[in-house]
């Protein structure tokens, strides 16, 4: 199964231009620990670490590779933190497309060398994904080098690639056939930010099952942003109508883009499904991470662990009430991120001993 069962919702591809590797169908689990012990019994994780290369991407990277072999495109041009050049290498690899990549300051090596292994040619670019000014100016270079004829840009936002965004919304698809056998009614699901798109597909996503059926029941679809990234979530708390572009300071890779991106769109459509905006600090998401590790059994990296803090901060706060039914995506793998593994574990060692000290 892929998220080409689908295929009805998302853009026309003939099938023999489709590319899988199995992406979607992610599980959907309950919490065993960091829900009862905050109170809330119907706390939900969404486990898009499990995906081919390890994060929800591989959604948007099924689609947009899809849509290029049917375009007769032979060069994906792409940027990414991590995430979105490793699912677009491997479907690269797999449809026989070159790939090139630039790459953000701060990307971590792991991630790099996940790109490396499937072939794609990697550029670090200096600033890139720190200073706005600079990302600005890169993501329209890059345009225009996707803009050539055997080319297409793939950047995981829908300003760039909605076809391949659409992908993305099947989380939503899913969520609502997974929430049906265990006769839950979704009230809020929890989405980290960068630039935007993923709540914006998941918004999307919901508002497209709304439209097919009119007792279908739209959650609110919450912002999670790092404290040094805020470039949708107090905009959208505060009830602007425009993201904000900054200067970003925190180190959670992945959510580092300063630019607004897809976040006006992010900001309206959220807004309309009852959704609202939380910031977290940095120090707060390692330790949510740690927390996933040690008490669900959830290895994810830092990214995925900020849509459980910014729960954990609304339930807190009271802005959401404990008896409701949320989920949270838990959107990319602890092994993409090992730095962060190293510091979660610091303080444990693995000593070697004699057979007889055992």
């Amino acid at each position: 199964m892929s998220i080409w069962r689908f295929a009805d919702h998302l853009p026309a591809v003939p099938p023999e231009f489709r590319i899988t590797l199995g992406e979607g169908n992610t599980p959907l689990l309950r919490s065993r620990r960091i829900g009862p012990e905050a109170g809330l019994e119907r706390l939900f994780f969404k486990l898009e670490q499990i995906n081919p290369s390890g994060s929800y991407k591989d959604r948007f990277a099924a689609v947009a590779i899809s849509a290029m072999r049917a375009q007769g495109k032979s060069r994906c041009v792409a940027s990414s933190s991590g995430n979105t050049g490793a699912a677009l290498a491997a479907y690269c690899a797999a449809a026989g497309i070159a790939c090139e990549i630039a790459i953000v300051e701060s990307a971590p090596a792991a991630k790099l060398l996940q790109m490396l292994a499937y072939g794609a040619r990697l550029k670090r670019v200096r600033g890139f994904g720190l200073d706005q000014e600079i990302t600005s100016r890169a993501l329209d270079q890059l345009a225009e080098m996707g803009g050539e004829h055997d080319a297409a840009l793939q950047i995981s936002a829908y300003r760039y690639s909605p076809l391949g965004m659409s992908g993305v919304q099947t989380i939503s698809y899913e969520l609502q056939e997974q929430s049906l056998p265990l006769e839950l009614k979704l009230d809020h699901v929890f989405v980290p930010a960068g630039g935007g798109g993923l709540a914006l597909a998941v918004a999307r996503g919901f508002a497209r099952l709304s439209l097919l059926d009119e007792q279908q029941r739209t959650p609110a679809v919450h912002v999670v942003q790092p404290q040094g990234n805020d470039t949708i979530a107090t905009p959208l708390r505060e009830r602007r109508v425009r993201a904000q572009a900054v200067t970003c300071t925190s180190a959670v890779s992945g959510l580092q883009v300063p630019s607004v991106i897809d976040g006006n769109e992010t900001i309206a459509e959220c807004r309309a499904t009852g959704g609202t905006g939380f910031t977290v600090d940095d120090e707060q998401v390692w330790r949510c991470q740690a927390r996933l590790a040690h008490e669900e059994g959830i290895f994810c990296e830092p990214a995925a662990a900020v849509a459980l803090m910014g729960a954990l901060q609304a339930v807190e706060s009271g802005a959401i009430a404990k008896d409701a039914t949320m989920v949270c995506l838990v959107t990319g793998s602890g092994f993409k991120d090992a730095a962060s593994i190293e510091r979660m574990t610091q303080h444990v060692t693995c000593p070697t001993v004699e057979l007889s000290e055992l």
